[in-house]
């Protein structure tokens, strides 16, 4: 039996992206981060 219902947060981090060309900071999980899924601006 368990007594609370455990949360898996995801692990988010504040990064600056090239949205529509143009840069932004926006939280993205760290997996999204690891799997190039999102484009960093440089």
């Amino acid at each position: 039996m368990r007594a609370t219902k455990r949360r898996f947060d995801a692990n988010l981090q504040k990064v600056r992206l090239l949205v529509n060309g143009a840069p932004t900071r926006e939280y993205v999980c760290t997996r999204c981060l690891k799997a190039n899924k999102v484009q960093k601006a440089v």
